[in-house]
This record gives C-alpha cells, structure tokens and sequence, in this order.
C-alpha cells in the first residue's frame, strides 16, 4: 500500500487538525500563501519548487519552499502499534521498551568554518545531454503517467526507434515555473544534472520546450520508491539498512565534492532500479553552496536544527537527514514527529529521541553521531569529511569500491516482467496529449512580429 507523505512549514499555513490515519499532502508555501500539492516522485507528484540550486553560497533565497503536513499524526498511535513490534530474530527483547537519548541542545556561538572551495568543479565536467537537433518530443511515444504535481507531471514515454528504451519524461508548465518564480530553480536542477554522472543517481539524456512546457528526458527506474517497500516491509534488518544507505552515503560524497548539498532526502526520493540499487532521483531543492545557504527548503522530519533556526546550512544538513533516514528504515518510522509541523521542529530542537531496546549499539552510535544538534561534530562534516563516516565501525566489512561498481548483489530485487512494466508505481490516468502540443507534432515557427516570447526566453538552455 503506498502511503503518501510530506512536510510543511509553519510560516502562514493553516490550523493543522490531527487526522484519524497516515494521510499526508505536499504544500509550497510562498509569498504568505499555500499552495497544495502532492509529494514529488515518479511514483507520486512532483515538488511545487522544482529545483533549488547554483546561487552565491551566503544569497538568501526570494522563496520558502518547504514540504507540508507531517507524515505521521499520532506517536503514541504509531509507537504503540504491534505492526511496529521489532521482530524477535532482531532483537532480545520483544517488549516496546524505549529509552531516551536526553537533550540536545544547540550552540549559536560556535565558530563556523570558511567556505571550502569544491575538489571539483562542476563547470569542467563534460555536458552528457544529447546535441540539439538530434532528438526532438515527436520522436518519443507516450506510454502512461507515473506521477503529477502542482505544474507539472512525469510521463513514461518511449523512443520510436525498434527496440528502444524506456524513460522517464518530467513536464513543467512554463506559465506556473514562472508564476511562481522557480525559474532560477529550474534552470540550476537543468545545470546539475547535466553535468552529474554516478552509479546511484538518476540520469538526464536531453532537455526540450513547446510553447508551453519545457521537458526532462530522465532514466526510468522501474523499482518502484524505497518509501512503497519500507511500509510493505514495515522496517529493514540492519544489513538491508545498511545497504541502502551505504549507495546514498556514495552518492552524496560525489556530490559534496562539487559543493552540491541535495537537502531532500528521504525514501520517497529514491527509487529502485531493476538490480536493487537505488538511484537518487528529484534535484528539485540540489544548491551549489561553498559554504552556507539561508533557503528554508526540505521536509519536517529531515530538517536540520540549523535549517529551523534559519543559522545558514550547508552540507551537514545532507549529513543530519543520513541519520534521520537510517532510524527510519530500522524502526519503521523517523525520530521526530507530531501532529504539526510545529510540534516536529520543537521536537527537534529538543533533541529527545526514543531508542528501542532492541537497537544495537552501534547502530544507536550511528545515528548519534549523524544527529550531533552541532554541525562543526557531526560526522561527515569533521575534518575527515564523507570518509569519516565511510570508516564508523557500523559499515565495517562493506566493500565501498565493489559497492560502487554495483558487483554486490541487493537484498531486494523489484518484481519487473517487461522494461515498461509500471506495477510498483501507482496507477494514474494517461495524460491530456493536447496540453502537451510538442509531444504530438512539431510546431510552426509564429509570426516574425511575435516570435520574442519573454517565457520561453527565461528557459533557453531548454
């Protein structure tokens, strides 16, 4: 059953009234309004801000751009639930005990480095998209609907080619990117992904625009969201928790090597290839930062203290949500949530974090040291960096390289009987071709006199 979740910021969102099951929205919060939409990912919706990126490191961004409502209403509900019970083989006690971490507390004085220069600069790697002129929409057919959101959807489309691939087609509005002054945003996620190449994130083969949408051409990766397989698993094993995040520890080193911090992570943003590996997918929130970022951007439950306190945030905030998605794939849900969003950021900053007696202790040190409230301690962002946290005692024995190359075999392969096959995606109704005039036919140039058109002009690498 896939249940839907999201986030939200406090800032002018209506009374939250608690809700009698797991039922979660998305919202965009901006310029004192709200803006429902579902969360972003193939399998569900696509962010309200597509893209959040490639500005100075100390620019403060026009626009708040959080998630909505919390993801789970009732803790005591959830926390006492037996289809939470840990199971016996994973423990020695099969008792809901907990324990409690004490409080963290946060130090607005302590000094913060200067910002590092990237070990590698995202302007010298080689552009992977493929040449204007050698692909065009009316080459690819559209095969089904795999998510929509606020301006936008995602499309599983098809080269006409014999014996062609599948992709993953993301359209946005024009109109609303530019209502809503994503533009910038837009263009950065554009610049990042054209020029990322790794094992474990989503690929971009071609960007494209008509008169009224731009389009991503995107790898299909036909697993299915890691959030759909953790609420049918109920909680992973160590090992299993411990190979999935090892690929995103190995993803978000690559990108913190260009001084990208990707500040949404969470299950619903990775999705499963068809070998069990995940691929990290929706650069909607991706920022080139050398050293801080004041966007108030992200999910409650994932956020850093310091993104709540508006102290200016950087790579640590990445680091911060490792823990949170580690407590979540072992227990089942994450270490801080309420009612309202309110109640999610208070919990927070209190830093109060039941352990079940069955977690092991070097699991509890892991996400410890992942959930240092100080972000100058927290690991991955000491002086060691992301090889810090690839020598913690918990991932003792992973062969990172091997990891790397995808020659360990994953814990859980996806059920896929074709290369079209959408069974772990939910099932949506075909798209309206017309409101996409460019996937049917190739458009006519306008009139001289009204060939300036000030949209398309704000998307001209599209």
């Amino acid at each position: 059953m896939n249940i839907p979740r999201s986030s939200s910021l406090p800032a002018s969102a209506p009374p939250i009234r608690p809700q009698p099951q797991l039922a979660m929205t998305h919202t965009h919060i901006q310029d004192s309004q709200s803006l429902l939409t579902p969360p972003m990912s193939p399998d569900h919706t696509e962010k309200s801000a597509s893209a959040t990126a490639g500005r100075d490191s100390v620019d403060c961004d026009d626009d708040i751009i959080v998630d909505a409502e919390p993801r789970f209403v009732n803790c005591s509900q959830v926390a006492n639930n037996a289809e939470f019970a840990p199971p016996p083989s994973e423990g020695a006690s099969t008792v809901d005990e907990w324990q409690e971490f004490g409080e963290m507390s946060v130090d607005p004085q302590m000094p913060e480095p200067a910002g590092q220069p990237p070990l590698r600069c995202l302007d010298d790697e080689q552009v992977h998209l493929q040449r204007p002129g050698t692909l065009r929409l009316t080459d690819f057919e559209v095969k089904g609907t795999l998510g929509t959101g606020t301006f936008g959807r995602v499309l599983l489309v098809r080269h006409r080619a014999p014996q062609s691939n599948f992709y993953a087609m993301k359209v946005l509005r024009k109109s609303e990117i530019v209502r809503l002054r994503q533009v910038e945003h837009v263009n950065a996620e554009r610049y990042i992904l054209s020029r990322v190449h790794h094992p474990f994130v989503v690929d971009l083969f071609a960007t494209f625009q008509d008169s009224l949408n731009i389009y991503m051409l995107l790898s299909y990766v036909p697993g299915g969201e890691l959030f759909t397989l953790l609420r049918r698993a109920q909680r992973f094993t160590p090992d299993v928790t411990r190979f999935y995040l090892a690929t995103i520890i190995l993803a978000l080193k690559y990108l913190h090597s260009f001084n990208i911090i990707y500040r949404d992570l969470k299950p619903e943003n990775l999705l499963l290839d068809s070998r069990g590996y995940l691929r990290l997918t929706d650069f909607g929130f991706a920022k080139i930062v050398d050293d801080r970022t004041w966007t108030l951007c992200g999910t409650p439950e994932y956020l850093a203290p310091e993104i709540i306190q508006s102290d200016g945030h950087g790579k640590a905030a990445d680091w911060w949500a490792c823990g949170i998605l580690c407590y979540e794939m072992l227990v089942g849900y994450p270490p801080f949530f309420d009612e309202s969003p309110y109640g999610i950021y208070e919990k927070i900053l209190a830093g109060v974090i039941h352990w079940p007696k069955w977690m092991d202790r070097l699991s509890k040190e892991l996400i410890k040291d992942f959930l240092h409230p100080d972000r100058t301690k927290r690991l991955g962002n000491l002086i060691g960096g992301p090889q810090d946290v690839l020598d913690h005692p918990w991932f003792r024995g992973v062969d990172w390289d091997a990891l790397e190359r995808r020659e360990i075999t994953a814990p859980i392969i996806p059920v896929t009987s074709s290369a079209e096959d959408t069974r772990n995606f939910v099932h949506l109704p075909p798209p309206i071709l017309e409101e996409m005039p460019g996937l049917q036919r190739e458009e006519t140039p306008p009139p001289l006199q009204q060939r300036f058109d000030p949209v398309a002009y704000q998307f001209l690498e599209f």
